[in-house]
């Protein structure tokens, strides 16, 4: 399976608006199979034991110089900074993931069946492979690599179908505010 592309839509301060660009992105998608994805980058004793407790079967790998893992049976809290990832998880858990967060940068990927079709873009129905929309909190970017004070919401999209992405956000009353570049997965 490849890559799907992403297209920053909304920059904004206030989470609460940006999960409701979220909720009407999602109101307008083919919803069959939602479940959502979590990754972050954990610097903090305290945002790591509420995040395990949250999500205790997740996957976790040191940072930098470090070589500490979940596949080595490791204890994250000695590892600090960590990257944690966790998948499949019901949309119900994204409030409690959020609130034991903290100020870590981290994604909310809601993953679905599909995009409606966008005819006014000559686009039929999407099918999986790049539905996806992702909030990236504390951040710009979707790998992470650029902290922040504000949060990003994308649209994801199949490269060959890229003018959706435009056609989405103008579905919310939004445009494009980025370049389409490649999701890390």
């Amino acid at each position: 399976m490849s890559n799907s592309y992403a297209q920053p839509i909304l920059r904004t301060a206030e989470l609460p608006e940006a999960l409701r660009i979220v909720e009407r992105l999602l109101n307008i998608a083919d919803l069959e199979g939602l479940e959502v994805d979590y990754e972050v980058r954990i610097s903090s004793a305290q945002t790591l034991s509420s995040l395990l407790k949250l999500l205790p079967n997740a996957e976790w790998w040191a940072e930098g110089e470090g070589d500490g893992s979940s596949a080595k049976g490791d204890e994250p809290a000695a590892h600090l900074p960590i990257r944690l990832k966790s998948w499949a998880r019901s949309p119900k858990s994204v409030g409690a993931f959020l609130e034991a967060l903290g100020d870590s940068p981290a994604t909310v990927r809601w993953d679905f069946m599909g995009w409606p079709a966008a005819p006014e873009v000559g686009l039929d129905i999407g099918g999986a492979r790049g539905a996806f929309v992702t909030l990236c909190v504390h951040a710009h970017d979707l790998e992470l690599e650029e902290p922040a004070t504000d949060h990003t919401v994308f649209v994801h999209v199949k490269q060959v179908e890229a003018e959706r992405a435009p056609w989405l956000a103008a579905q919310v009353g939004l445009s494009v505010i980025g370049d389409l570049v490649m999701a890390p997965y």
